[in-house]
């Protein structure tokens, strides 16, 4: 006697299906894009290469520790550039992931009804206003009312930490147009981007976890704490890697705010840091000729691969804590 499985019909359809012209074309169009995607990265990456060949076999290695970068001696460095970039970068992150973190999870967990989708049209529209608005309100407005903040951290932390120490920490003047200010502004670029991804993934969180939790007694904020927070773990890191990226690249609020001076700094808050990359790219592309565009282009390749490897560390981040 042979016995009969009989397996539920949903599973028998599974077993039977046979996919359609539509999901055909659609696997196939997904491919393309994709494929599209790393094609357009791979000739940027090319073109690249191609650009800042001559400028890298003109300086060699030097090119990467000389902390000088001037045109008029024909002395091309970009590790004081690389400096900037970085110290910019970090001063934003500070900036933009506590108030992005808070702000997401409002939206998605205290935020009422109502109020709820304004907010998120409203984070929306502000991560799609160009970054030249945000460089001149940072210079008109924010670059005042940052003053007296600078000051009175020189004031009171100057005595015991070299970066917020100044010569002349009376004169209002000493703390203009300094990394801080310049930080706090490309914050205040990323910060929309930063809020949208991690609301997006807060609000994926599991709804049966989140009933569960409250079930056996957790108050809002422990249902938030055990279910959301932890579920969202791979958003926060792929929102702060993303800002990160964002903040980087970041070019006119940097232009405009920023006071250059010639070599690398660890002070915060006085006028004269170094310029980061991508201002520098914008500000002497339109003098530049011969060698000089060659090696503003190889700086554009050192930009290039830094976002790479922030992308890439993101991603083997957020596959670790997926399989963990």
């Amino acid at each position: 006697m042979t016995s009969v499985t009989f397996a539920p019909a949903a599973v028998r359809r599974s077993l039977d299906y046979r996919p359609t012209a539509q999901d055909r074309g659609f696997v196939a169009a997904a491919r393309a894009a994709a494929v599209s995607t790393l094609v357009v990265m791979g000739l940027i990456g090319i073109f690249l290469f191609i650009g800042a060949w001559p400028a890298l076999q003109s300086q060699g290695f030097s090119f990467l520790t000389e902390s000088q970068w001037l045109p008029e001696t024909g002395t091309f460095g970009i590790a004081s550039l690389l400096w900037g970039t970085i110290l910019v970068g970090l001063i934003a992150l500070v900036v933009a992931v506590p108030v992005g973190f808070g702000a997401a999870l409002f939206i998605s967990e205290y935020a009422p009804r109502a109020l709820k989708r304004p907010l998120v049209s409203l984070v929306d529209l502000m991560a799609s206003v160009p970054s030249i608005v945000y460089a001149m309100w940072g210079l008109f407005f924010l670059q005042a009312h940052l003053l007296t903040v600078s000051q009175w951290l020189s004031v009171h932390f100057g005595a015991i930490l070299p970066f917020f120490r100044v010569n002349t920490p009376d004169s209002p003047s000493s703390y203009t147009s300094s990394a801080f200010i310049a930080g706090v502004a490309v914050g205040v670029v990323v910060m929309p981007t930063v809020t949208s991804i991690m609301r997006e993934v807060f609000a994926q969180a599991p709804v049966g976890e989140r009933e569960g939790a409250i079930a056996l007694g957790a108050t809002r904020w422990g249902m938030i704490r055990t279910v959301v927070i932890p579920f969202g773990r791979s958003g926060i890191v792929g929102g702060v890697m993303l800002g990160l990226g964002r903040a980087l690249g970041e070019t006119m609020a940097v232009a405009l705010i920023l006071s250059v001076s010639g070599g690398a700094t660890f002070n915060l808050i006085s006028s004269g840091n170094p310029s980061t990359i991508a201002a520098n790219i914008a500000l002497n592309f339109p003098e530049s000729s011969g060698l000089a565009v060659n090696l503003l282009i190889a700086t554009g390749l050192v930009l290039f691969g830094i976002t790479l490897l922030v992308n890439a560390a993101a991603r083997l981040i957020i596959s670790r804590q997926i399989r963990g």
